[in-house]
């Protein structure tokens, strides 16, 4: 099937600017574009509490859907290949989750490629989620329920956190959601990462160029900038993985869910057809990913 109509709408109004490959500019002309051009959605969607804060000197947002004390919690990173993004590009989602999964969110500010370089993002992020565990009383959640989650290069954050968190006896991840995430950075290519390597928003340019700029000179097969290459997935928390029909990480994510089946661990796999990469964030504008949302809803609430 073609993209849906709605991302057909996107692609169209993305095509009307005219700009050249993202992959030939650097971070800061990009960062100015997606400021400048974040199409105006719906209004964000109202919740108990909204508070900025630092987690060990780490910025972070802490969403709240009400005041009641030991919610469940799912630390948050936000995805734009490790150079774009940040807590205002991922509000509206994170609100939506906070109140979809009756669930406190934190979401996390990391330090972003090129200026920092791996491991830079990736120890913001298992920082972040230390601190949520450590402090779960003062920010009334329950240290038990905590769930990683992140979109596209949010997910590759979001799994080597779970990685580190199930070798690491003072954290306890009890669910992690990845949203068309980029697991395996040494050899990202497959067959979607040819297949649809350019008119989908994310290109295979601009993926290679967004793993440069956080990469490096860094060894790409360490499991903790390659998930999918860790020596053994067993044991790991639950997870559910979104990926879309027209996105070059399509395969990434569904070979991810593949392994982590096999390794015994619990997986619902969720793939949207028509899709591209990036409608998992798109809350109110497009229909899908109010879907994901509940989906990642129903997940959470049978695996914390």
């Amino acid at each position: 099937m073609p993209p849906k109509p709605e991302a057909q709408l996107f692609l169209d109004g993305l095509a009307v600017l005219d700009l050249p490959a993202f992959e030939s500019m650097d971070a800061a002309t990009q960062r100015s574009i997606f400021d400048a051009e974040n199409p105006d959605g719906p209004p964000a969607p109202p919740i108990a509490s909204v508070r900025d804060t630092t987690a060990g000197g780490v910025p972070v947002r802490v969403y709240k859907p009400s005041d009641d004390t030991g919610l469940p919690v799912v630390v948050y990173f936000h995805g734009g290949g490790w150079v774009l993004g940040n807590l205002d590009s991922h509000d509206n989602a994170c609100r939506a989750i906070a109140n979809a999964a009756s669930s406190a969110v934190v979401a996390v500010d990391y330090r972003r490629a090129p200026e920092d370089t791996f491991p830079a993002a990736f120890d913001d992020c298992v920082a972040a989620v230390a601190w949520v565990a450590a402090n779960a009383e003062d920010l009334g959640v329950d240290a038990s329920r905590i769930a990683v989650a992140g979109d596209s290069a949010g997910g590759n954050l979001a799994a080597a956190a779970a990685l580190w968190a199930r070798d690491n006896a003072d954290v306890n991840v009890a669910a992690q959601v990845l949203i068309y995430p980029a697991v395996n950075l040494a050899d990202p290519v497959t067959d979607s990462y040819n297949n649809n390597a350019d008119g989908y928003l994310l290109t295979k340019g601009w993926m290679n160029w967004f793993i440069d700029q956080y990469l490096g000179d860094a060894d790409r097969s360490q499991p903790f900038a390659s998930p999918a290459l860790a020596e053994s997935h067993a044991g790991l928390a639950p997870a559910i993985v979104i990926t879309a029909e027209f996105d070059p990480l399509h395969d990434d994510g569904k070979n991810y869910a593949d392994a982590l089946s096999a390794a015994g661990v619990t997986v619902q796999y969720e793939d949207f057809d028509g899709q591209i990469h990036g409608f998992a964030t798109q809350i109110g504008v497009m229909a899908d990913a109010d879907v994901a949302v509940d989906q990642i809803a129903s997940f959470l609430a049978a695996n914390w």
